[in-house]
């Protein structure tokens, strides 16, 4: 293996969307150069910070029937007994939410926590309390998808948090997708909400660290199943 092909192993890929504000970050480096450079540090810092942000590392997903992984990297904020997002227009009874809190040093590119169909795609504009906060959940902005599986309808929202400005997903209703696929990303330090049959039953609890598309968070069946992995 060359010098070359060892470095580009060693390097974590950066996701396109943060390219512009790594260009922005460069450009405002080599202009501060030439007026400061104790400017020009703060600039390059703040560039290289923006690389990290955007990291997007390989995950290894437990691919099993009924598996449910972390959208989001972070820790486990809140677990509760709750109604449905309101703009999904779904019954109005009780699921068990999963709220996994992401500051700015987490990955904040999202994955699929299962497997099945995107039936509801809903975004709803809103406040911009800190993402940590209980009510984040109904005042925030956020942006709600409801999956079709074998088990049941499962729900997970992208929230905006306190300095979050921009929430993006690259899915579309009737998309098919695999539990660990990216399908979104939110910046700047967010919180992502899973909604789960009441019962399902739980492999995490509050305070636990969880690693996205990696973590598994619950199982829809308690079903025999071979477990694999995919890298993506």
């Amino acid at each position: 293996m060359s010098i070359s092909s060892s470095i580009r192993n060693s390097l974590v890929p950066i996701h396109k969307a943060g390219y512009p504000f790594i260009a922005i970050g460069l450009a405002a480096t080599v202009g501060l150069s030439l007026v400061s450079v104790s400017l020009a540090w703060i600039a390059a810092i703040v560039t290289v910070w923006a690389g990290y942000f955007f990291r997007n590392p390989p995950r290894t997903t437990p691919v099993e029937d009924g598996i449910v992984v972390a959208p989001a990297e972070g820790h486990i904020s809140m677990i509760a007994e709750v109604l449905p997002p309101r703009e999904l227009n779904l019954p109005p009874e009780p699921m068990l939410r999963v709220s996994v809190f992401m500051s700015i040093f987490d990955c904040h590119v999202n994955r699929t926590p299962v497997s099945g169909r995107i039936k509801t795609i809903a975004y709803t504009p809103g406040r911009f309390f800190s993402a940590d906060l209980d009510k984040a959940s109904d005042h925030n902005e956020r942006n709600a998808l409801a999956i079709e599986t074998p088990y049941g309808l499962v729900v997970f929202v992208q929230i905006a948090g306190l300095i979050a400005r921009r929430i993006e997903h690259w899915v579309a209703e009737g998309d098919r997708l695999e539990v660990g696929d990216r399908f979104g990303l939110i910046r700047f330090g967010s919180r992502i909400d899973v909604y789960l049959p009441l019962g399902t039953p739980l492999c995490v609890t509050v305070g636990q660290t969880a690693i996205v598309g990696e973590t598994v968070l619950a199982r829809l069946t308690e079903g025999k199943s071979t477990r694999r992995y995919k890298t993506s």
